[in-house]
């Protein structure tokens, strides 16, 4: 049983009042500061709260832990998807 995610509105679904932002063709936006994305077991996603207080070799350490994880957990949701897991 799969969870329907509600579509993002289009650009013409907006009205005047909403906020935008308009980027240059080669603009980016980071956040970094915010600490890398952590895959759940049932796909959905957070953060790591305390991340601005971890130290530098806290923040490797965790990144690559949780880039392993992230890597295992989405292969188990994808082989699920497809059919081929329980």
């Amino acid at each position: 049983m799969s969870k329907e995610v509600p579509a993002l509105p289009s650009a013409t679904n907006v009205d005047a009042a909403t906020p935008r932002l308009t980027l240059g063709e080669d603009a980016k936006i980071t956040f970094d500061h915010l600490g890398p994305i952590v895959v759940s077991e049932d796909g959905t996603l957070s953060r790591i709260g305390n991340w601005e207080s971890l130290s530098e070799r806290e923040r490797e350490v965790a990144k690559r832990r949780i880039a392993k994880r992230n890597n295992e957990r989405l292969a188990v949701l994808r082989a699920k998807e497809s059919g081929g897991g329980s």
